[in-house]
């Protein structure tokens, strides 16, 4: 895959992590308009810190984006924050821009000080692999516990001009709305002023990275990244009604491989949640549900054990009447009206042991509705972080 005009990448190992690329770069030589979001975790990276500053300070333009795994480089202090402004001086002494053209990122173990000489010592090596088809390179190295690399795209037609998105990202442990353990990169060709790329992107983001759990933990450094270098053309101000479905399907494409790569995941839930009262309420159920480690392990387990599902919907803290809530699972109706209905149960097994698990739980308050993707809990997910150190 390459990347749209005007996007160039690499990916290198800087010796952060053993025996695996663990540096990626990502260029627009002649600039891009950006836009981003953050994680609301209190205990905000040295990175996330710099790159906030960055882009308002830059006015929504990035020449450079450098990213490392293996480090997360968070509540390190003065120490680590110094550590990320020395890799930024010397990424925007190598590509010529100001230090406020920079964007950096991390993912990794927290608590510890980024080893800045071990990146700023790689980076002309990443300078001089950039490359338009670089995003392989780019996808492996940023990469931590995930099983392997996520990437996507879309076209779209804008001012009758046809452009590109390509999106990558990382996540597979630390998953759950507001963010979570993932950073995400999404470049675009199309030109777009950096009011509408943050509307775009908040947009995209409220129904993909912010609508997944995994763990129902939220990390210290999730970031994504827009940006537009604007080489096909358009006017600013054309109607961007097309970029927007490609981007919201280049996001759910990533979110949905983030959630399927879930540490030890082996099915992913699409909760449908309708009938709300009020979007809170059908937000507040989705979330209840999804992050319940019953109806997880059930998940794991293939076990149409719905119970657990309402035992979580009523806890949630949504408002409704349990003689109007109805559940399903694919075509198989589990409940209706606050009671169980008549169905066989090897085929809501079935139902329970594919891959994609639909399911679907109707308040019957409403019209309000919202979709969440969840992954099982087996016992890999608590091999994997009992040894992530070790």
């Amino acid at each position: 895959m390459r990347l749209p005009k005007g996007f160039l990448a690499s990916g290198v190992r800087a010796g952060i992590r053993k025996k695996r690329p663990d540096l990626g770069l990502i260029v627009a030589p002649d600039g891009a308009t950006a836009a981003a979001v953050f994680t609301k975790n209190a205990f905000q990276a040295a990175p996330v810190v710099l790159a906030k500053q960055s882009i308002k300070n830059s006015g929504g333009r990035v020449k450079g984006v450098v990213v490392n795994a293996g480090c997360a480089n968070a509540v390190t202090g003065k120490e680590g924050l110094d550590a990320a402004k020395r890799v930024r001086s010397r990424a925007a002494a190598l590509l010529q821009c100001n230090e406020n053209e920079i964007f950096l990122a991390s993912t990794g173990v927290i608590g510890v000080v980024l080893p800045d000489k071990k990146v700023t010592d790689m980076l002309p090596d990443a300078v001089a692999r950039l490359s338009a088809g670089g995003i392989d390179a780019l996808s492996h190295a940023i990469l931590t516990t995930d099983v392997g690399p996520k990437v996507t795209q879309a076209s779209f037609t804008i001012g009758g001009k046809r452009g590109r998105i390509v999106g990558v990202a990382k996540g597979a442990g630390m998953i759950h709305p507001n963010m979570a353990t993932m950073l995400g990169f999404v470049m675009t060709d199309a030109a777009l002023d950096a009011t509408t790329l943050h509307h775009a992107l908040k947009t995209a983001v409220d129904q993909s990275f912010n609508s997944i759990s995994v763990d129902g933990d939220t990390s210290t450094n999730d970031t994504v990244l827009l940006l537009a270098s604007g080489k096909i053309g358009n006017a600013v101000r054309d109607d961007a009604a097309d970029f927007q479905r490609a981007l919201n399907a280049v996001c759910r494409d990533l979110a949905w491989m983030i959630v399927r790569d879930g540490e030890g995941a082996t099915r992913v839930m699409e909760l449908e949640v309708r009938g709300g009262r009020s979007e809170r309420d059908a937000k507040l159920a989705a979330h209840a549900v999804a992050t319940s480690p019953l109806v997880k392990t059930a998940l794991h387990g293939g076990d149409p054990n719905w119970g657990r599902i309402l035992a979580a919907l009523g806890r949630s803290g949504a408002r409704f009447s349990v003689k109007r809530v109805s559940l399903a699972a694919g075509r198989v109706q589990l409940v209706s009206n606050g009671e169980p209905a008549a169905y066989k149960e090897k085929d809501a097994a079935k139902v329970f042991s594919r891959e994609r698990v639909p399911i679907t739980l109707d308040l019957g308050e409403g019209n309000a509705r919202t979709i969440v993707l969840s992954s099982d809990l087996g016992h890999d997910y608590v091999s994997l972080n009992a040894d992530y150190r070790s």
